[in-house]
């Protein structure tokens, strides 16, 4: 009750204030507005933990409920000036997402993750270019094309629509300080999945764009050199940047949350300027930083995690304010129809994944809630494809989008869901008490990470 009335003293504060201070222009109102919307998500965020859900939820439905969809209080326009915000948000998650992983946990892991993730991408792939293909006469975009080039539009749809979530992963992984089997191995296929979905988007874009002509757009941008260049180019500066970064560490090492806010800005800055894929740049930097100083990457680590909550509420809080929801009525149909698709090949893709790789039975069972959510790399090739196509695309972007915002929604509740499951969610003294479940047995865990955790 007392988060209750807290949100509601905030929005009576904002409807009194505003008003006041409008002769001080747009940049003071959005300044209010991005001080309004971190405390009312913060404290949305503590309300969701006591109704036993992830608090990333509670930051995104905060953002949805005062954002330009419902009560209005964070504008679009506000949205808009914020987006630098939620960008340095998001360099900062992928160089802790690059942190957290080591060489030696990948090579012992490796062959689950790229069978689970292969299998589960195909699935996926075949399951959204089927349903759509089913449900074209619902879908706008493919008006007056043949049944060819409703294909092409179906695939290069589904080319986006089966990326993951870094940003949501390692959001819950932070809060539960989760890092048993299914943390990490699902932390792996997302980060490498980005990596193939950035390609096979590219490629499937290049192949559409000549079956299906459009004026203007991105033609050029997508040529092959180019593709090469961002992925090869993003591994290159990354490198070059997690070298520099693992050298401060090692001989000087001081004020390392504000080094790595400085590195996160300054590596998302170069990667735009050079042309890389910006969340590329950054896991690799983090993977460089925290694989060549051992000791001293930990200690980055452990205090970006101990200081990540004000970049999660920023970065869920906008991205919930950004979900048009009358987008998502009109839509409803077959954004449901895609999202149970899709949930039903990822379930069976790792599924059968995790069997010819020989994973742990946990793997197998849990891993695949964890690969619900979506945000991030997806709304970037949105917005890629609205440029290559004026109407179509835009009309591709809407669908995407309302896809987007019920799995983001979702997911992280899967997610969490999964790990309590897998008895992986570490439980301080003076907590509630956590189970690990092993099998048919189950052991009692308070206060550590217990014996499976990693």
């Amino acid at each position: 009750m007392r988060r209750i009335i807290t949100l509601a003293l905030l929005y009576v504060g904002m409807q009194m204030i505003i008003p006041l201070d409008t002769r001080h222009g747009a940049g003071a109102v959005t300044l209010l507005t991005f001080g309004f919307l971190v405390l009312g998500a913060y404290t949305s965020g503590e309300l969701a933990e006591q109704l036993h859900l992830p608090k990333i939820t509670g930051y995104l439905v905060a953002g949805l409920l005062f954002g330009p969809g419902v009560i209005g209080i964070v504008s679009a326009s506000a949205v808009s000036e914020l987006a630098p915000v939620s960008r340095l948000a998001v360099a900062l998650i992928a160089f802790l997402a690059g942190l957290e992983l080591r060489w030696g946990e990948l090579k012992e892991r490796g062959r689950a993750i790229l069978t689970i993730m292969s299998t589960e991408l195909v699935l996926q792939f075949a399951a959204i270019v089927g349903v759509l293909w089913l449900m074209r006469g619902y879908l706008p975009f493919v008006h007056d094309a043949t049944a060819p080039q409703v294909l092409a539009l179906c695939a290069l749809f589904a080319a986006i629509a089966i990326v993951h979530s870094p940003a949501v992963t390692m959001a819950l992984l932070t809060e539960t300080r989760a890092r048993g089997p299914v943390a990490r191995t699902t932390l792996g296929i997302v980060l490498v999945a980005d990596v193939v979905v950035v390609l096979l988007f590219s490629l499937v874009l290049a192949i559409v764009r000549a079956m299906v002509p459009a004026p203007g757009g991105v033609a050029a941008a997508m040529s092959p050199g180019v593709i090469a260049w961002e992925i090869g180019g993003a591994l290159v500066v990354g490198s070059g940047l997690g070298l520099a970064v693992a050298l401060y560490m090692r001989f000087v090492q001081r004020e390392l949350l504000l080094f790595a806010i400085v590195i996160a800005f300054f590596g998302a800055e170069i990667a735009r300027l050079a042309h890389v894929e910006t969340l590329l740049t950054l896991v690799m930097a983090g993977f460089i930083t925290g694989n060549a100083t051992h000791d001293q990457g930990r200690e980055l680590l452990h205090a970006m995690e101990r200081s990540a909550v004000p970049v999660f509420v920023v970065f869920f809080a906008l991205a919930g304010a950004s979900i048009d929801l009358p987008q998502l009525a009109r839509l409803w149909l077959p954004a449901i129809a895609i999202v149970g698709a899709r949930a039903a090949a990822i379930f069976v893709g790792s599924n059968l994944g995790a069997r010819w790789s020989t994973a742990p039975d946990v793997v197998r069972r849990d891993t695949w809630l964890g690969l619900i959510s979506q945000s991030g790399v997806a709304i970037g090739l949105a917005a890629i494809l609205a440029s290559a196509y004026s109407t179509r695309g835009a009309e591709m972007q809407t669908l995407i989008l309302s896809v987007i915002a019920i799995n983001t929604v979702a997911g992280q509740i899967l997610f969490r869901v999964a790990l309590v499951r897998a008895g992986e969610v570490v439980v301080e003294a003076g907590e509630e008490t956590g189970v690990r479940e092993r099998g048919v047995g189950a052991t009692l865990e308070v206060g550590g990470r217990g014996p499976g955790a990693r």
